[in-house]
């Protein structure tokens, strides 16, 4: 099972949930997760594509092609500054 952690009203109102347990039965990406899972994770999508969702697996920044297998905990949190990654500081 990965835990899904949604962070931030916007994305929280996507999904409808802020927690959302998933089974995956063998290693994945998030994007696949995510595809899969429509029911409770498609609300992610759009937010994904253009790059308003920062994403962490375990802690760590990743992106949609991160790897995700069983035990997992991805995050998303949103982002208004689509050219923020999470790795530097928000240009001024």
């Amino acid at each position: 099972m990965v835990t899904v952690l949604v962070l931030g009203k916007t994305l929280r109102d996507a999904v409808g949930e802020s927690e959302i347990a998933v089974v995956v039965a063998e290693p994945t990406t998030v994007k696949k997760l995510v595809e899969a899972n429509q029911e409770e994770l498609g609300g992610l999508i759009r937010f994904i594509m253009s790059r308003e969702a920062l994403i962490t697996v375990n802690k760590k920044i990743g992106s949609d092609d991160s790897p995700v297998k069983d035990g997992d905990v991805v995050k998303f949190s949103f982002q208004t500054h689509t050219s923020y990654d999470g790795t530097r500081d928000i240009p001024t």
